[in-house]
């Protein structure tokens, strides 16, 4: 492993925080790649404003799939978030291609940010148990970001 930069905890913990956070990293690249396909072809009524907004939703995965990264590095680990790893790794369902529908693409998305704020939510917690609170308040950061996105996604579904 690389030198860790990180002090206070020991190198156990850290390594087991590096899997954790690269865990999530693997998912939130997926989910990242899923809010791109969507913005490509979706299709209907709100077309300009939801594809405008899954532009901003995007870069802001990529902020916090960014912060994540960054921490497994300082913590002496390697993040891991090459497609190869990110198509072995990543617990989401793949995403449907074909789909052109925009309440199909809002429906899609709107599971796919919930699973993944689950895990958000449960890396906070393996973070706080194990003493890491920097990862932990990370993490958290990620979870306000998801969390506000499902719920902009989420308003573009049909009354």
């Amino acid at each position: 492993m690389p030198e860790s930069f990180v002090t206070g905890i020991d190198q156990q913990t850290q390594e087991q925080m590096c899997e954790v956070l690269n865990e999530r990293l693997a998912v939130g690249i997926d989910l990242r790649l899923a809010v791109k396909q969507a913005h490509w072809n979706l299709r209907g009524q709100g077309f300009i404003g939801v594809h405008e907004m899954l532009d901003e939703v995007s870069a802001r995965l990529g902020e916090s799939t960014d912060m994540m990264a960054e921490r497994v590095a300082l913590m002496g680990g390697f993040a891991k978030g090459t497609t190869q790893v990110v198509a072995d790794k990543t617990t989401l369902d793949a995403y449907p291609v074909e789909l052109t529908a925009l309440d199909d693409h809002v429906s899609e998305l709107v599971s796919r940010f919930k699973t993944f704020g689950k895990m958000i939510r449960e890396g906070m917690e393996a973070a706080d148990a194990a003493g890491d609170e920097d990862t932990a308040d990370l993490l958290t950061e990620v979870s306000r970001t998801v969390e506000k996105d499902t719920w902009f996604i989420g308003s573009n579904a049909a009354a």
